[in-house]
């Protein structure tokens, strides 16, 4: 049963990941990749919430964390996709793109995770 909730959550993860992808690429023409940037944002802010709630809030949820954490989560957050980006941009020469990127993936991935857990913890 874990298995087939893993792959469940992945399915629909991946498919979260490929529409917020295409809209936002859609919505907005450059070569910067915001999209994935966002969604990677986006996916630490929920892991941070998943997380607490699991965790500390409601740990009777705990049989859903492959669901969520490990499928929807792992399948939504695009870190392959970020490294295949860099290594792009590097080799297109777009060393401030591709040193910008990976900063701002970092530090904004670690921040939203902190406070996807610092505002679950204080709701």
């Amino acid at each position: 049963m874990m298995y087939f909730m893993i792959a469940f959550g992945g399915a629909f993860g991946a498919l979260s990941r490929y529409g917020m992808t295409r809209w936002i690429n859609t919505t907005w023409h450059h070569h910067f990749p915001l999209a994935t940037l966002l969604v990677n944002v986006l996916g630490c802010v929920l892991m941070g919430i998943a997380f607490v709630i699991v965790s500390e809030r409601m740990p009777s949820l705990e049989p859903y964390r492959p669901l969520v954490m490990v499928g929807f989560l792992g399948a939504f957050t695009t870190f392959s996709t970020f490294s295949l980006e860099i290594v792009s941009l590097i080799n297109m020469q777009a060393w401030l793109s591709a040193i910008s990127y990976l900063l701002l993936s970092c530090i904004l991935g670690v921040v939203g995770l902190a406070v996807g857990i610092a505002v679950t913890r204080v709701f």
